[in-house]
């Protein structure tokens, strides 16, 4: 009976969803002194991870950590499904038991992220050992770098929900673009074009279209000025031939939908300070990580719905 009504039980809201994994690092917290964005983040890490790739599941419950059978159990372990807190401790196996049931479940959301919490509390809960927590446990150096922004994020404004998005330019203003993701491209060489093109009045502003951290910042001899950011979906919004950047934005710094972070311009194909070799349009990209390497994707589906919600706004 329980498990028909289990079966039964209605799909968690977005709002329900979030709402319960604070919950659950608010606990961690509360039992483990892991201040709550340093597991949320990871956590959102995960998730990410599990919709870029495909040989993972999506998550069934809220949280999305992901931990290998072998290494829950004990790489010698027979069982590979152990869920005996004593024999997985005796075979070397990572998982633990965090709700108290006797159980180390590994599709547990609370005994996933004890046993990742305990990882952690082995160096430290100070910045610097998390981060040395966090190479040890993914062994790379992006990884670290994507976590820690995500924490910077969720301890900025005391929440996880932060998937709002803007349109790169201000609607309603003199603007035009079409598909032109995977066009051939020459100059510099043979390459395609990674991004849809927003063709526009040279000066216009060009806002952040998400809640992210600056990744990049600079001169690019293809892109001419221009700035990257990563949200905290793991996807980096990237944003070429500017004008300029907006007087005090600097890499690693927190920005914000509608946020304007520069101007639309016609810089690049050349040296630093190169303009004018074609019409002002700002070049917009994103590109996904799946914890192994990082590929474009065609954004237009993605701005035109961006640019239909803020119209939307407009008319409110």
């Amino acid at each position: 009976m329980e498990a028909e009504a289990a079966i039964g039980q209605p799909e968690l809201t977005d709002e329900e969803r979030a709402a319960k994994r604070m919950l659950l690092y608010k606990n961690i917290e509360a039992a483990m002194q892991i201040p709550w964005y340093y597991m949320a983040a990871i956590d959102q890490y995960e998730h990410s991870l599990r919709d870029a790739r495909r040989d993972l599941d999506k998550a069934k419950g809220a949280v999305g950590i992901y931990i290998e059978p072998e290494k829950w159990s004990g790489i010698m372990n027979p069982d590979k499904n152990d869920n005996n807190p004593l024999s997985i401790t005796f075979f070397g196996g990572i998982g633990q038991d965090g709700n108290g049931d006797g159980v180390a479940d590994i599709s547990s959301d609370e005994d996933l992220l004890y046993t990742l919490a305990n990882h952690i509390l082995a160096y430290g809960t100070d910045q610097d050992n998390f981060r040395i927590a966090l190479w040890n446990y993914y062994k790379r150096d992006k990884a670290v770098g994507f976590i820690m922004g995500n924490a910077a994020l969720f301890k900025k404004y005391g929440r996880i929900d932060l998937q709002e998005k803007a349109f790169p330019v201000p609607v309603r203003t003199h603007y035009s673009y079409r598909s032109t993701w995977g066009a051939g491209r020459g100059w510099g060489g043979r390459r395609i074009h990674e991004g849809t093109d927003i063709f526009a009045d040279y000066g216009l502003p060009v806002r952040s279209t998400c809640f992210g951290i600056i990744e990049m910042k600079g001169w690019n001899k293809y892109g001419g000025w221009r700035i990257g950011i990563r949200d905290i979906n793991n996807t980096y919004h990237y944003f070429a031939h500017l004008s300029g950047f907006k007087s005090g934005l600097n890499v690693g710094q927190i920005v914000e939908p509608g946020m304007v972070i520069g101007g639309v311009g016609s810089t690049g194909y050349g040296p630093p300070g190169t303009s004018g070799k074609f019409p002002p349009h700002l070049h917009y990209g994103m590109y996904k990580d799946n914890g192994f390497i990082e590929w474009s994707f065609d954004p237009t589906p993605h701005l035109r719905m961006w640019e239909r919600k803020d119209l939307a706004k407009r008319r409110k």
